[in-house]
């Protein structure tokens, strides 16, 4: 068995590549596998982790008599419903109510976590090293960084302010601060692409020492 899912992830991994030669069926049926058993599993995943102990389980305790706590999960159950309401095209504004609620909640949750991690963090994390530069607990390449940083975070900023226009020093100054977006933009893509060689070379090693190894096992 471990003999045949080689063979397998063989097979499917070369019918991925395919594609660069050109779209073929052998790539659109590894793509279909793929997106089938994602959307199965995803499926699985959300009834035995969502629908069992968050509605099945109240909604029978509740008739069982083993919680009457179950019937206040009714409420959200019956909203939840809701969104079904539009399969009917009579009765298709009903999912409004489920929307707003689920967008209102979502932006309530995501918000303040945006602004900590975004703006909060961010600004405590350049400002936090020269706290340490009083201190004296930097060497002189890590006071350099945290100058550096705090140029390249201003600069940066000032790019983005258009109340003022951009004319003289802070034309300059704004320019600066497209240099360090390009260094910023030029190392994610540039860490972008060396995740995807890394997955490339894993394949390939699994395709040498692994497929083709396993030619001994069966000659």
């Amino acid at each position: 068995m471990e003999l045949f899912g080689i063979w397998i992830a063989a097979f499917l991994t070369l019918c991925i590549y395919s594609f660069l030669y050109k779209d073929n069926p052998f790539y659109r049926f590894a793509e279909y596998l793929f997106v089938g058993m994602s959307v199965g599993y995803g499926i699985v995943l959300s009834y035995h982790q969502g629908f069992i102990p968050f509605a099945w389980e109240p909604f029978t305790d509740v008739f069982t008599g083993e919680s009457l706590f179950g019937l206040i999960k009714l409420i959200p159950i019956g909203i939840g419903l809701l969104f079904f309401s539009g399969l009917s095209s009579r009765h298709t504004w009903l999912i409004r109510f489920p929307s707003a609620i689920l967008i209102g909640v979502g932006c309530g949750l995501a918000i303040p976590n945006v602004l900590r991690a975004n703006i909060f963090e961010q600004t405590r994390g350049t400002i936090e090293p020269f706290a340490a530069i009083n201190a004296g607990t930097l060497s002189g390449m890590e006071i350099f960084g945290a100058i550096l940083m705090v140029i390249g975070v201003i600069c940066t900023l000032t790019y983005f302010f258009f109340s003022v226009e951009h004319r003289g020093p802070v034309k300059w100054v704004s320019k600066v601060g497209i240099a360090f977006l390009m260094i910023g933009f030029g190392s994610a893509f540039g860490n972008t692409v060396m995740g995807r060689v890394a997955l490339l070379i894993q394949r390939v090693d699994f395709l040498i020492n692994d497929w083709l190894g396993s030619f001994g096992a069966l000659f």
